[in-house]
């Protein structure tokens, strides 16, 4: 394909959502390599467990406590219970997102949270970010806060993970042979920066991935910020998201309040799942729509 001919389908997907017509992009596939497959796989209840601790919470969604990883490394956020807005957007039950990196939680409830290298602003309304630290050990914490960036009480427990090396060409395999070899490729494969350019992506789950309900789906953007409806400023937009079984809608819903998350609670069986990126005020589709199939083999009692 000429290179002249790749740019004229760029400018026809951008294009298609404006005109009205639906487009969709392929979500990401399971590991062609069965030992890579089986180490994915292993991991999927802890990505797509429902967390019951309270009714608010925030959280790395593809960071844990103890990770070592190379850098840059992506970092994407979840929150619970409210709902994503820009700074200086002030809806009701939103704020926006901030990673706090080696340093500890701001003694004022009442000031604005500091912009400095140890305090990282997302007031774009992004649900991710990638990180470039210096070896060694850190520690890191999201902390939710408001329109003019103070901060909630809601932040997620300090992680402490380890930057090992900064990043080079060559991809982290999976050695069957070596015990931690499942470990160091998972640790790799959840924080390896994402491609660029502008999608809608679920994070925590991969095409045909086999889940036990209720899950959790964690939704991320990337180009765009998240805006709950109302008049929320340009470049951003809310998810919607459908479940159809049998090519019939299971579920469709419009997470117009900004979330960036949801908890589905579905009976076994084949699903099929569309996420959607769309304009406040007109409904219309911003970005191609994310379609993965989604197999429900269990149901677990929470």
């Amino acid at each position: 394909m000429t290179i002249l001919r790749r740019v004229h389908l760029l400018r026809l997907c951008l294009l298609l959502p404006w005109l009205g017509l639906a487009v969709s992009a392929a979500a990401a596939p399971l590991p062609a390599s069965e030992a890579e497959r089986a180490c994915w796989l292993a991991h999927t209840r802890e990505r797509t467990r429902p967390n019951t601790e309270g009714l608010t919470s925030v959280d790395f969604s593809n960071l844990r406590d103890g990770y070592v990883v190379r850098s840059p490394f992506v970092v994407a956020f979840a929150v619970r219970g409210m709902g994503v807005a820009p700074a200086g957007t002030a809806l009701p039950n939103t704020g926006h997102h901030h990673i706090l990196i080696d340093t500890r939680l701001p003694l004022s409830l009442t000031d604005g949270i500091p912009f400095s290298d140890t305090h990282k602003h997302f007031g774009k309304g992004q649900t991710l970010t990638t990180l470039d630290l210096a070896p060694g050990e850190h520690t890191l914490r999201l902390l939710f806060a408001d329109t003019k960036h103070r901060p909630y009480f809601v932040f997620s427990p300090e992680i402490r993970i380890k930057v090992a090396a900064k990043r080079g060409a060559d991809p982290v395999r999976l050695d069957p042979a070596d015990p931690r070899g499942c470990q160091a490729w998972y640790q790799e494969e959840q924080t390896r920066p994402r491609p660029p350019g502008e999608w809608v992506s679920v994070g925590n789950l991969r095409d045909g991935e086999p889940v036990v309900s209720p899950f959790a789906l964690h939704f991320m953007v990337e180009g765009w910020g998240v805006c709950a409806a109302g008049e929320g400023p340009e470049r951003t937009g809310h998810f919607l998201y459908e479940v159809r079984r049998d090519g019939k809608p299971v579920q469709t819903v419009d997470l117009s309040n900004g979330a960036t998350q949801a908890t589905l609670n579905l009976a076994p069986g084949n699903y099929q799942l569309r996420l959607r990126f769309v304009d406040a005020k007109s409904g219309r589709d911003l970005l191609p729509a994310y379609e993965a199939a989604l197999p429900v083999v269990g149901q677990e009692r929470m």
